[in-house]
């Protein structure tokens, strides 16, 4: 590698300007493309019949079994308009163990011999597919060479069309499993926990004589993550290989002055934002928000709330937009969780809520009826949370979510619930039966289920709690936890099922009551629940370092990294409990600890691996070349009888000797545990090389140093 090519690099991407739109758009894009590329309610009943569209809505809007009898006509419907968008296949396009969406594309083209052909798109087609399994994650669930895998239509989430350079293709979302039934994919699950929940909540309601209505999960993705430009990323084979910065010293400024969040977007960036937005609502996505993150280079995509299973759906294909979009304008979308140390990392903020015939339910009404089913539903998160802490915790293990869990903006590894001050106090007196002069003005002295009323709380009533993993926002659960690159399917799925444990709990001992007066029953239920299970509301700050302490005293949970996050996946009361909720079995459940334990080991020693080869391969040679090069001219210098100067010659020489030799013990150290230490051992050793190869970026002749830095990859873009 040249040592000049890291500065024409830097001189190239200055002169760099945003590239001309890819496509004129009207003047209200947003709304004349929105969902044009979705076979949604509109185009269901455009290109099939009466009788078999509204059968298709009951589905995708009631959860009403489907009719397998109308697969041929939807597949021919479905044919008709991809044909009409222009695409020449169709795909089931399914999310694999792998964390990422999978899908093969086969040609609607159908031989009939003689040179003659068709295009065909049958019920068989849409409704089932087969693919070779072999080389996915199965944890175990079966044999390499057992290949099948099928995919599954899953009518409730619309087919869509994905656009690509020279055509467009049909996606079915599709579920995934192996031939013995087993999940093999992250939708599954999923969709087996809602139906869980919706079961647990129609039965609650039911205690509360409530009319039967829908019950709708819903869930608004938050995405993270950072630009950097393609010709920095290029020269940098740590962010090629593992998504981060192996090596990297901090620069002067990064975000201490927090002069980057919601600053005032670049030219560059914002033609990017634009573009992706348009690709987003072409698919029905409800992309809403964009703007600058707290770090520099760093950024937030924010879709308003949908149907749970549809969220996780369009936060798959934004992520893959993300990524796409970024590329087509000349930078790397980066969703790890900690591409750059010292800086904030990337999370996705699940906020989560549940409705029952259009009424939040994390939401407090207007009636007492209204203010107990709230104050209900609260309780039972509460209880799910604490009592699940360990389990919920699992969803969030990554070896990218280690490095970010608890450091900069993102929550700690405890699992704690944020409720904000006037939501704390009105739990406190539900739990203490409080008569008393309360200590807010706005709140009740005295309260009692059913009988008096909430005190009207406005849709902003929390404050926020930026350190909390899991907080109540106004109307809904926020989980902070979860990384940016993770899929929403299984830290939701989790979520539901024990939350539905927490509900049906409740309904039990409601049922046990019998002919006693509902409201003193409900209250004193409540009281117990919280009473029981407060430990696990906390409002101070998570990032102090008095709560690892506080929280053991508690006795929640810490697990500070994957591999004892993971490990509650096989415990068997966790396993039991998923298995009554028919959400996973327990041979799904270790297949996940499998999957999770050697995902985290391999990335680990990826990681390793890279950090090596770079120290090795491109810091050495450059230092050992100053080295030298300062060494002779040392050399030069006593032989000439020159004397100034060669105090700071030999202070630096002496500098980059030692940083020379420390750094080949260095590398000596983390092959050996590469080759024989644990994880653990393998980020140690990482760490320790990263201070040496950090110290020596700041030593070494600026124009020679042959990686982009920080200040370089996270300022010039």
């Amino acid at each position: 590698m040249s040592e000049n090519n890291r500065v024409h690099a830097i001189n190239a991407i200055a002169e760099r300007v945003p590239l001309a739109p890819t496509e004129e758009l009207p003047p209200d894009a947003s709304l004349s493309t929105y969902g044009e590329d979705v076979f949604g309610a509109k185009m269901i009943r455009k290109y099939l019949s009466k009788a078999t569209a509204a059968k298709l809505l009951a589905v995708v809007n009631d959860y009403a079994p489907l009719d397998p009898s109308i697969a041929d006509e939807v597949a021919d419907g479905m044919k008709r308009w991809a044909l009409a968008k222009g695409a020449t296949h169709f795909t089931h396009w399914f999310q694999p163990l792998t964390g990422g969406t999978a899908e093969k594309h086969d040609a609607f083209l159908e031989s009939r011999g003689q040179g003659e052909a068709i295009q065909r798109f049958s019920g068989s087609n849409l409704i089932g597919g087969e693919a070779d399994a072999s080389s996915f994650p199965s944890g175990g669930l079966r044999s390499t060479f057992e290949a099948r895998g099928y995919t599954t239509w899953d009518p409730t989430s619309p087919a869509f069309i994905k656009r690509h350079a020279n055509g467009a293709t049909l996606c079915v979302p599709t579920a995934f499993c192996s031939y013995n039934g087993e999940a093999l994919d992250a939708k599954t699950p999923l969709l087996r926990s809602l139906q869980a929940l919706t079961h647990s909540v129609e039965r609650l309601m039911g205690i509360f004589h409530q009319k039967k209505a829908h019950v709708s999960v819903t869930l608004g993705a938050e995405q993270e993550y950072f630009l950097v430009d393609r010709a920095f990323y290029m020269m940098r084979p740590d962010l090629l290989q593992t998504g981060r910065t192996v090596f990297g010293a901090a620069p002067a400024k990064h975000q201490q002055l927090d002069d980057h969040y919601y600053g005032s977007i670049r030219p560059r960036v914002l033609k990017f934002m634009t573009e992706v937005d348009h690709q987003l609502w072409k698919l029905g996505i409800p992309a809403k928000t964009r703007h600058n993150e707290v770090a520099p280079a760093q950024f937030e995509l924010a879709p308003m709330f949908e149907d749970l299973n549809l969220a996780v759906d369009h936060n798959m294909l934004a992520m893959e937009i993300l990524r796409r979009t970024a590329e087509r304008n000349g930078f790397v979308c980066l969703l790890h969780e900690k591409p750059f140390e010292g800086v904030n990392g990337s999370g996705k903020h699940c906020n989560w809520s549940i409705a029952y015939g259009g009424r939040n339910l994390l939401e407090p009404g207007k009636s007492p009826k209204e203010n107990a089913i709230f104050l209900t539903v609260l309780a039972a998160v509460i209880r799910a949370v604490d009592s699940h802490a360990d389990i919920l915790r699992s969803t969030t293990a990554s070896a990218g979510n280690d490095h970010r869990l608890g450091g900069n903006e993102a929550p700690p590894a405890v699992i704690s619930i944020y409720l904000g001050d006037q939501l704390a106090e009105i739990v406190e007196q539900l739990e203490k039966g409080d008569s008393g002069k309360s200590r807010s003005s706005a709140a009740p002295s005295a309260l009692r289920v059913g009988v008096d009323t909430l005190p009207p709380l406005p849709r902003d009533a929390t404050d926020r709690n930026r350190t909390s993993p899991f907080a109540f926002t106004g109307n809904k659960f926020e989980f902070r936890a979860p990384g940016s690159s993770q899929s929403c399917a299984y830290p939701e799925a989790v979520l539901n099922t024990i939350v539905a444990e927490s509900l049906d709990y409740i309904s039990d001992e409601l049922a046990k009551s019998g002919k006693a007066d509902f409201n003193d029953t409900l209250q004193k239920l409540l009281q117990k629940i919280i009473r029981k299970h407060s430990r696990v509301l906390f409002s101070g700050d998570g990032y102090a370092s008095e709560w690892p302490a506080e929280a053991a005293r508690r006795g929640l949970p810490n697990m500070p990294d994957t591999l004892s996050a993971i490990a509650p996946i096989v415990d068997r009361a966790n396993q039991e409990l998923f298995a009554k909720y028919g959400v996973f079995s327990p041979a799904e459940m270790k297949s996940r600890w499998e999957i999770e334990r050697e995902t985290y080991t391999s990335r680990v020693h990826i990681e390793g691996q890279v950090a090596l080869s770079i120290a090795r391969s491109m810091i050495r040679p450059v230092v050992a070349d100053e080295f030298s090069k300062l060494a002779t001219a040392l050399s030069v210098a006593r032989k000439d009888g020159l004397k100034v100067g060669t105090r700071g010659l030999k202070a630096l020489a002496l500098k980059l000797g030692a940083g020379l030799d420390d750094l080949h013990v260095k590398c000596e150290r983390l092959d050996k545990a590469l080759s024989h230490g644990t994880s653990a051992d393998q980020l140690h050793e990482m760490a320790s090389l990263r201070r040496t190869v950090d110290a020596l970026e700041r030593l070494v002749d600026d124009s020679r140093w042959p990686l982009p830095k920080y200040r370089e990859m996270l300022f010039i873009y």
